[in-house]
């Protein structure tokens, strides 16, 4: 059985320790540690964990008991404690995003293929089954040559969010809407699309005064098969639409699931043809199911991945890649240039001190709460 430990005692581990238990005959939670002892003491009585509580996770780092270890942590440490539990051997299952900047995410990348320890990035959202099965489609190659493609990442956040402690700065935070919010499409964006050769970018900040960083991110991208995409990121939109749009030679695809299919008269103006949409609608229906979904998808993804030695389906490479993307909105929209793909240490945004020299400072941060311990939080999107 495997043993894991509960990293910080915020909302998203709820998220987790529900998926553990949902496959508890594989593993067993064994601590709960976070800074604020009472939270992680009142999570455990929550779930009827019989479980430790420790206050500071370098007190695990020794223990044999503990094979895997969930990092539900602010994004400004993920790089610290990943790296700890990692060159341990320890295998790292990290909320995202995986860390602020490209040289952590290396830096992890390096360790963990040093010690052999498995570091997935959390994105539920792959592991959700109208997405995993446009995976399939796309991949099956019944829709041609991709042309176009668009994510929209849009939430609604007011004006007391970024008064939580860590929010609203780039040193702590690491960044804004682009980072903590649109990272749930950017990362299925990346996925369904393949790899980027180039993006440029514009960020602001239209509504959120005690914040430094941005709500509002529109970054072109020409992707390395030949496609063109746009990225919205916005906290501006009243009712938190979300959707993937992609366009092909042969059909176009929606997430939230759509297929249409088009086909012209004479005069070259389109009519629905029917019968080739409902020829994909039949494949896309006879895709095998998955049996988890969301976090509990991914966690279980990881605990077979630890029991057959194999690759998690999001490996730190993945997350890697993310973190490149977001990077290259923030340099590009900073520096006024576009970004050519790989993003490596030669880029100014490569390293923490070149990302918080460069960007710029919407607002200053003035207002500032220790938690909001009474007040729950939305996970994931709604893809």
């Amino acid at each position: 059985m495997i043993g894991v430990a509960i990293l910080g005692a915020g909302d998203v581990a709820n998220i987790h320790i529900e998926a553990y238990q949902q496959l508890g005959e594989r593993c067993e939670i064994r601590v709960i540690s976070d800074l604020f002892q009472d939270k992680a003491a009142e999570k455990a009585k929550k779930y009827h964990l019989n479980c430790d509580i420790v206050a500071d996770y370098h007190d695990l780092l020794e223990r044999d008991d503990i094979q895997l270890v969930s990092v539900c942590l602010p994004p400004a440490v993920h790089y610290e404690v990943s790296k700890a539990f990692l060159e341990k051997g320890i295998h790292v299952l990290c909320e995202k995003p995986m860390a602020p900047t490209l040289e952590e995410c290396d830096a992890m990348l390096e360790i963990a293929g040093r010690t052999g320890a498995k570091l997935s990035i959390v994105a539920q959202n792959r592991f959700k089954p109208d997405i995993m099965k446009t995976k399939e489609l796309l991949d099956s190659g019944l829709l041609g040559k991709i042309y176009f493609a668009q994510a929209n990442s849009l939430w609604w956040r007011g004006d007391k969010y970024y008064d939580l402690w860590w929010r609203g700065t780039w040193e702590k935070e690491g960044g804004g809407c682009t980072f903590i919010h649109a990272i749930h499409h950017i990362d299925l964006f990346l996925w369904l699309m393949g790899d980027v050769a180039e993006v440029n970018a514009a960020v602001y900040n239209q509504n959120h005064d005690n914040s430094e960083e941005e709500d509002l991110s529109i970054g072109r991208i020409q992707f390395k098969n030949g496609a063109v995409g746009l990225m919205i990121a916005s906290l501006l939109h009243h009712g938190e639409e979300q959707k993937i749009i992609i366009d092909a030679q042969k059909a176009s695809l929606e997430i939230p699931h759509r297929i249409s299919v088009s086909r012209q008269q004479l005069n070259g103006y389109p009519e629905n043809d029917e019968a080739a949409q409902k020829q994909l609608e039949d494949v896309f229906a006879g895709y095998e199911e998955i049996t988890y979904c969301d976090h509990c998808g991914q966690i279980e993804d990881m605990l077979s991945a630890i029991e057959h030695d194999t690759e998690p389906l999001i490996s730190g490479k993945d997350g890697r890649k993310t973190i490149e993307f977001i990077t290259a909105v923030y340099q590009s929209a900073f520096t006024g240039k576009a970004v050519q793909f790989p993003m490596t240490e030669k880029d100014p945004f490569y390293s923490q001190k070149g990302k918080v020299e460069g960007v710029t400072r919407f607002h200053e941060k003035k207002r500032s709460v220790e938690n909001y311990s009474d007040i729950g939080i939305k996970v994931g999107g709604t893809l």
